[in-house]
């Protein structure tokens, strides 16, 4: 792995450049649940799932960060999904997990309402994620994955956790 911020957004603008090239997308995804949306996220990045389990909440946080947990002597930052992309309902029941994914040498939780399963993508399934003119900042959606009936989501879970609102970038991007 390259060190720096950066690495990602070059990885991301030499994809970009190669209209419709999505064979860097193709391999094993996690897939899990926010609302009624499937999403996917590099197999190679999860660490572990977990029941949730409610954080110790952080003063002045971010919304969709709930606070941290203690895991096995680590302290992990933990960020619910579902409040960061804005889903109607983000309630906590039996199946509601915590994603524990291991980015840039750096623990962070993510809250999503269930995991599904872990899927092997060919490049022939995954499409480039549509240019969405909109507010918010989308970069992080790679790619749409299309399987008999479901649609995937497919995110870089590194550039979602870098992102600003979160405040987790400055520790993220150091790694």
């Amino acid at each position: 792995m390259t060190s720096g911020g950066s690495s990602s957004t070059q990885r991301h603008g030499e994809a970009g450049s190669k209209a419709g090239d999505t064979s860097h997308l193709r391999g094993e995804y996690l897939t899990f649940r926010l609302g009624q949306e499937e999403y996917g996220i590099d197999i190679l990045k999860v660490q572990e799932i977990r029941s949730y389990e409610a954080p110790t909440r952080i003063a002045n946080a971010a919304s969709c960060f709930k606070g941290v947990v203690n895991l096995r002597g680590v302290i992990v930052p933990i960020v619910d999904l579902r409040i960061k992309f804005g889903c109607e309902s983000a309630e906590y029941n039996g199946f509601t997990v915590v994603i524990v994914l291991n980015i840039r040498g750096r623990v962070v939780g993510a809250v999503v309402d269930s995991v599904s399963d872990v899927l092997e993508l060919p490049g022939e399934a995954v499409r480039p994620a549509p240019d969405m003119d909109t507010s918010q900042d989308t970069s992080f959606i790679t790619g749409i994955a299309s399987l008999q009936d479901r649609m995937l989501i497919l995110l870089d879970i590194e550039r979602l956790m870098g992102s600003a609102d979160l405040g987790l970038s400055s520790a993220t991007s150091d790694m």
